[in-house]
């Protein structure tokens, strides 16, 4: 690469940095938050926005840039996600968490196959859609964007399913809990919220609005439950990498495609564990804070050049297959993840 493309390439990092930064300003406006709509999502919204108005008019020595954010920084980020998890959470949650997280994951997964083949989807919409729906939402699909290698209106309309259904889970349960429809004890819901709603802005929504004062824990044993099932996103990127690079090839010829920002994130987790341990808690809440906050700056970015690359017209050509599949995994997860809060829970 020349250095005049570098500098071309520069100038589309910072524009897509331009309006990550609108977008964190966005996302701390009052009603945006009662929405829970994080920066990622606001910067999704707003690259979309762009590419259906201006995009254009993007000088295509500029795209570089945009691809790089979509590509390298996603990778980056999501290794940094890894300072929000802990395995010292796994353990004060317990079994039961792990689980119900571990079947609701796997439940997913395997029945969002199964229900795109029957809708004859292609491969891609049909993993991006349920790794979202299973694991932590739009983070979750862009984890698995550089596996399955997906066009970026594909990523784009995985993540609009998460967003849309779990915002209705968002009112949904605290209503439901608070009529009685829901005939959970508080842990029970909690570790119920945190298995199968989708973003984890979504589960602490949900907790808190079932539970405002926080005497009966749910919001927080909830965010716990789902951080559980963030750290089986990394497990699920290295099984999915594998079976896709075996898939339709000659075994004898298969070289598998190892996600190394998937081994990275454990790896993070794990130094995260061990800091917690050694540097005290003031100190590494600070530092932490600093790094969750840069990392939800970089995901920003890749939302942001994702949807910079989404133009309408390609929604109307993935057309309403992937709202289906969401919708019947929604199902699944509001009653299959019940019937293991209230009968599985117990027995654990």
């Amino acid at each position: 690469m020349t250095n005049d493309s570098r500098i071309n390439a520069l100038y589309g990092i910072l524009l897509v940095a331009a309006f990550a930064i609108v977008a964190f300003f966005v996302a701390k406006i009052e009603v945006v938050q009662r929405l829970s709509l994080s920066p990622l999502i606001v910067g999704l919204l707003l690259g979309m926005v762009y590419a259906n108005t201006f995009r254009k008019r993007l000088p295509e020595s500029w795209a570089p840039g945009l691809k790089f954010c979509s590509k390298q920084v996603l990778r980056f980020g999501i290794v940094l996600y890894g300072f929000r998890l802990t395995f010292q959470q796994v353990l004060q949650v317990g079994l039961p968490a792990i689980v119900v997280d571990c079947v609701v994951v796997c439940g997913t997964l395997l029945l969002g196959i199964v229900v795109g083949k029957l809708l004859r989807m292609d491969s891609a919409t049909t993993l991006l859609t349920s790794t979202g729906s299973a694991i932590c939402g739009a983070a979750a699909v862009l984890g698995a964007e550089p596996i399955v290698q997906a066009a970026p209106h594909k990523t784009t309309v995985a993540v609009t399913t998460v967003v849309i259904f779990g915002t209705l889970s968002m009112f949904l349960y605290p209503t439901m809990y608070r009529v009685g429809v829901f005939d959970l004890d508080a842990r029970s819901m909690a570790i119920y919220t945190g298995s199968t709603l989708h973003e984890v802005a979504h589960v602490v929504g949900a907790g808190n609005g079932m539970d405002p004062q926080g005497s009966a824990g749910i919001a927080d044993t909830a965010t716990i439950t789902k951080m559980i099932r963030v750290i089986l996103l990394a497990p699920v990127l290295l099984v999915m990498s594998m079976l896709l690079s075996a898939k339709g090839t000659d075994r004898s010829k298969t070289k598998i495609s190892v996600p190394w920002f998937a081994l990275l994130f454990l790896a993070v987790i794990g130094l995260n564990s061990l800091l917690r341990l050694w540097v005290p808690v003031g100190v590494m809440d600070s530092v932490a804070s600093a790094i969750n906050i840069f990392d939800t700056f970089l995901l920003t970015m890749a939302m942001t050049a994702l949807g910079a690359d989404t133009a309408f017209d390609k929604f109307r050509q993935a057309g309403a297959k992937p709202f289906y599949l969401a919708g019947i995994l929604y199902v699944w997860l509001v009653g299959g993840g019940y019937l293991m809060a209230k009968y599985l829970v117990p027995l654990i």
